[in-house]
């Protein structure tokens, strides 16, 4: 599919709300389980105001500087997901920043978000990010260190564990990746028979691959391209 087609933004938001609908059939579920966080990296803060205009509330950031610029221009509207890698040495940032941190892949990680959202007085909603491919270009908790970690950020004050997350394979055919989807949501569902703990939230499926992700499960998926076409700005860090 061309994403970069000249239509609006309104437009391709009503698109993939469409798609998001078919998929969600396809897996027994209705429209409103599946949670739309636009990945707005790089995007200039104008983009993420007509996003709010159309009804979109959950933003998606990879970096926190680049976060930290928008939010001075936004203010505190919307939702904000952290979704890049996140180095222990931001993460008291990221704790003012973000109501999100969907990459926890580390006990230090967990910790050092955990105290940061302490200090403020808050907890902050956090996924577990597994890296159930086994890229080793992709960060992420390999999969039989995934219950330990659970355990773990599930006893911290400052955070509110609620699912994983995590990144597929690119794969010019998405159907290549079913298998990758399957395997993150039998690990959920193994992890949450075993540890006794509700872990409802499964955050996969980008532009190409998501309406495989929900079929196999997907509450949440991570759109930037098919939502908001070719980047059109960029925020330094």
């Amino acid at each position: 599919m061309n994403y970069a087609q000249a239509t609006t933004l309104s437009d391709r938001l009503a698109e993939l709300r469409q798609r998001i609908e078919v998929a969600a059939a396809k897996s027994g579920r209705p429209p409103e389980a599946i949670r739309l966080v636009a990945a707005t990296k790089s995007q200039p803060p104008e983009v993420l105001a007509e996003l709010f205009s159309l009804g979109v509330e959950d933003i998606g950031e990879n970096r926190v500087q680049e976060a930290a610029a928008k939010r001075e221009i936004l203010g505190s509207k919307g939702t904000w997901h952290f979704i890049g890698h996140l180095q222990t040495n931001k993460a008291k940032r990221a704790a003012h920043l973000f109501d999100w941190v969907q990459s926890v892949d580390s006990p230090e990680l967990a910790h050092a978000l955990s105290q940061g959202a302490e200090a403020l007085g808050r907890r902050i909603s956090v996924l577990i990010q597994v890296n159930i491919s086994g890229e080793t270009t992709k960060f992420g908790i390999p999969p039989e260190e995934t219950e330990s970690l659970t355990y773990e950020v599930n006893s911290l004050p400052g955070l509110e564990l609620h699912g994983f997350f995590t990144i597929a394979p690119f794969a010019e055919d998405p159907e290549r990746v079913r298998p990758v989807f399957a395997g993150m949501r039998t690990l959920r569902d193994r992890i949450q028979a075993q540890t006794g703990f509700a872990l409802p939230v499964l955050s996969m499926g980008m532009s190409h691959d998501f309406p495989i992700a929900i079929e196999e499960g997907s509450t949440m998926v991570r759109i930037g391209t098919a939502l908001l076409g070719p980047r059109r700005s960029r925020i330094h860090r």
